[in-house]
């Protein structure tokens, strides 16, 4: 990047390119542990039948979308289980927004920032920047916030916003309008280049490696980010 002083713009991916995730979406702890807790909100559903449906929901929403990388709202899904498991009047979208962060918190079992990241960002803090990420603005919003990475962004676009996610460039498309900039102008940073690297280079765009950029300011070789099954980002 420092021999590139045409790039007047910058992409981030989300997950492991500026936050160190791991989730465990398959556990039954996870589905018990809101299953449990949504017994108190009058929506009465065991964890292997939370399971099911849950998996059952999200898959059959998404191939209604006809996308050719559909994508959800986690929300939606729960609010419809707690629509159709509840044995008392509730507010259905409420309790989906708090049960999708309930379900992702139960899930985590590492969750931090990476400190090569933030070094980039404030070598480049003077740069226009936008995340495109393959992620649920219901909780990962919130974990850019309080990992301290929302401050450096002029523009966060999730894929559940949409209806669609990487590698459909649309969401490099939307990146570059709202940066109000030449594709030829921006670099895409990322780690997975079937998702951060390809569409954007398809576009017109520099693409770089999350690790190329990090040896960059790092200034050493540092281990790669570690593989997460439960994320596709």
């Amino acid at each position: 990047m420092s021999e590139s002083p045409q790039v007047k713009g910058m992409v981030f991916d989300c997950y492991h390119t500026l936050i160190n995730i791991i989730t465990d979406e398959n556990s039954f702890d996870t589905y018990d542990t809101v299953s449990k807790w949504l017994k108190y909100e009058g929506v009465v559903i065991d964890a292997l039948r939370l399971k099911d449906e849950y998996k059952n929901r999200a898959v059959a929403m998404a191939e209604s979308s006809g996308e050719a990388y559909p994508e959800i709202k986690v929300e939606k899904v729960f609010e419809s289980i707690c629509r159709d498991f509840s044995i008392w009047d509730i507010d259905e979208e409420e309790l989906a927004v708090a049960a999708s962060r309930l379900f992702r918190s139960a899930s985590l079992r590492k969750l931090e920032a990476y400190n090569q990241s933030i070094m980039l960002l404030e070598k480049y803090q003077d740069i226009p920047k936008c995340i495109v990420s393959n992620g649920q603005r219901v909780f990962s919003e919130p974990e850019l916030r309080f990992l301290g990475f929302h401050q450096y962004f002029d523009h966060i676009i999730f894929s559940s916003d949409l209806g669609y996610k990487k590698p459909d460039k649309r969401l490099f498309e939307k990146a570059l309008e709202l940066l109000g900039l030449e594709a030829s102008e921006v670099i895409s940073i990322g780690d997975t280049p079937k998702n951060d690297i390809i569409p954007p280079l398809e576009l017109g765009m520099q693409a770089m490696h999350i690790q190329d950029a990090w040896n960059e300011v790092w200034g050493e070789e540092d281990s790669m980010p570690e593989e997460n099954e439960y994320e596709d980002d």
